[in-house]
């Protein structure tokens, strides 16, 4: 069943904030003494602590810690889960090592069954209604409704937001329009994207919010410069004037945020409207945006890291992709190692090494000449559709990443349906084993 991510901005009275703000920090001082337990456990005792152990022991964490039956057990043990997803990451080299949250980095809290929670709304706005907090009035409009499953509450920027997950049939979940076009794409830092189908050409320029709000950040930043900053290592507290000239600045490169955000999911809602198979290339932004080694000019690479994450390349594939596939349409990302779109010619095929500054693509062999990126994005067309001279196209040859079917391959670090059928397997085998006692011999 298709399952969908609805966020509503919640507006809670003092009092409900109040307690918001408590559960929060409970749920913080939770995670921290559950990462704490693990790497004491094992460093002291040489014993491994799992998930299990740590959930069947908060029965005894409640009766010390009293405040903690305020909370819903589902959550606690949510928050449990989010400390074994953490380990566990580690453990398979996918993220590093867990570390202590403070109440900063702590956004807040998730309620991954039905119980101690209900919303009350058919997709546009409503009520929150949560256990011992009360009814909260939220604001919003979820594009699909179905059915809740999930809630997480979230902390951010100063405002609290509530982010649903629903189950949706399958008629709801098509409701999206395509059309049969096809296209390639290829991502640039002064036109954000190059598209073509073979025959129309189109650019899309890029937005540059950031570039455009630097000037006010840096008169921003001067200003905060004079004030009276905090020294956590001397447990010193920021003045009221640092912090208000802090949340001046917050607020801009907030707004710059959503802008970008906006922009991304206009352009991909464009691009899936009127093509149904989109072939673009693997974007490594992690490794593209790295700082520049010593001595390699520092100052030009860090403006190229600040372009490149100013458009939002890995925003824009990922929000083109969850559309085309939710359209039931065709994702696809071209090995880029192998086929190198800006250095092959989509006429012919001969590939030719480019510097950055040729913005030409002319071929030495057959002589067609075109702009760069376009020729990029169409030997990627091409390739995907298998009529790239030269080149045997293979969907498998594709990234492992790549979508075609409307599935996605994710590596798996444990999950709450995963931990529920391990634990249905445990009992299942204990009562195996106890009717083998139980039952009599038949010798």
């Amino acid at each position: 069943m298709p399952v969908r991510r609805a966020t509503f901005r919640l507006y809670p009275n003092k009092k409900q904030s109040a307690i918001l703000r408590y559960h929060r920090k409970l749920h913080k001082d939770l995670y921290n003494a559950a990462v704490s337990n693990r790497f004491t456990q094992y460093q002291r005792f040489a014993h491994r602590v799992d998930y299990i152990e740590q959930q069947n022991s908060l029965p005894a964490f409640k009766e010390v810690w009293p405040e903690y039956k305020e909370c819903n057990c589902m959550t606690l043990q949510a928050t449990l889960k989010r400390v074994d997803y953490a380990f566990q990451r580690w453990f398979k080299g996918l993220g590093k090592r867990p570390r202590y949250k403070s109440i900063r980095h702590y956004s807040g809290w998730t309620y991954p069954s039905k119980t101690g929670w209900k919303v009350h709304t058919t997709g546009d706005n409503g009520y929150l209604e949560l256990a011992k907090i009360g009814s909260i009035q939220m604001r919003g409009k979820a594009r699909n409704w179905g059915t809740p499953t999930t809630c997480t509450i979230v902390y951010r920027n100063g405002k609290w937001y509530a982010s649903i997950t629903v189950n949706l049939t399958e008629l709801q979940a098509a409701a999206r329009q395509t059309d049969f076009g096809a296209v390639g794409i290829d991502f640039g830092c002064k036109s954000a994207l190059a598209i073509t189908d073979g025959e129309n050409h189109s650019f899309v320029e890029a937005p540059k919010f950031l570039r455009n709000a630097e000037k006010k950040i840096k008169h921003l930043s001067k200003d905060k410069r004079r004030k009276v900053a905090p020294l956590r290592k001397k447990k010193q507290k920021g003045s009221s004037r640092w912090k208000k000239a802090q949340a001046r600045i917050s607020k801009v490169t907030r707004k710059v945020a959503n802008q970008r955000a906006n922009w991304v999911h206009q352009v991909a809602t464009e691009i899936v409207r009127c093509n149904s198979f989109v072939a673009t290339e693997k974007l490594e932004v992690s490794k593209m945006t790295r700082k520049a080694k010593k001595g390699k000019r520092k100052k030009q690479k860090a403006g190229l890291n600040k372009s490149i994450l100013d458009v939002g390349f890995g925003m824009l594939r990922s929000a083109i992709e969850y559309k085309v596939v939710e359209a039931g349409g065709v994702f696809v990302e071209v090995p880029t190692r192998k086929v190198k779109p800006s250095q092959t010619c989509p006429n012919c095929g001969h590939q030719h090494k480019k510097t950055l500054d040729q913005r030409v693509h002319k071929c030495s062999e057959c002589n067609f000449e075109m702009d760069r990126d376009l020729a990029a994005a169409l030997v990627m067309l091409l390739w995907a559709q298998g009529k790239l001279p030269g080149f045997e196209t293979s969907l498998v040859d594709a990234d492992a990443t790549s979508s075609t079917s409307g599935t996605r391959k994710r590596k798996q670090a444990g999950s709450q349906k995963q931990l529920g059928q391990l634990k249905r397997q445990k009992s299942a085998t204990k009562l195996t084993g106890l009717d083998a006692k139980t039952s009599p011999s038949t010798k």
